[in-house]
């Protein structure tokens, strides 16, 4: 009889461990969901300001079809302009 107290009592201490172990990891999962979910939240939230922004962005500019500097030209028009500025401070280029 002596070894039936011994078992009951290891048992009830791996059943201790085993139900703090689960409690820990229902915990850890619950924090995980919520982070999840304030996550989704913020990111709503930002998608929201970011496509209510471009739409105000949209708004305030007219759209002028043929108005836009081609990025070559725009990378002449640099480079002219260096060079005006360098032959006014006696510069070679």
């Amino acid at each position: 009889m002596s070894d039936r107290p011994r078992i009951s009592a290891a048992r009830r201490n791996a059943e201790a461990l085993l139900s703090s172990a689960q409690k820990r990891e229902s915990d850890f999962k619950l924090e995980q969901e919520r982070a999840r979910e304030a996550m989704a939240l913020k990111t709503a939230r930002l998608r929201e300001l970011r496509l209510a922004k471009e739409a105000a962005d949209r708004s305030a500019v007219p759209h002028q079809v043929g108005c836009r500097v081609a990025p070559e030209s725009a990378a002449r028009q640099a480079e002219i302009t260096v060079k005006a500025m360098s032959s006014e401070n006696g510069l070679q280029t």
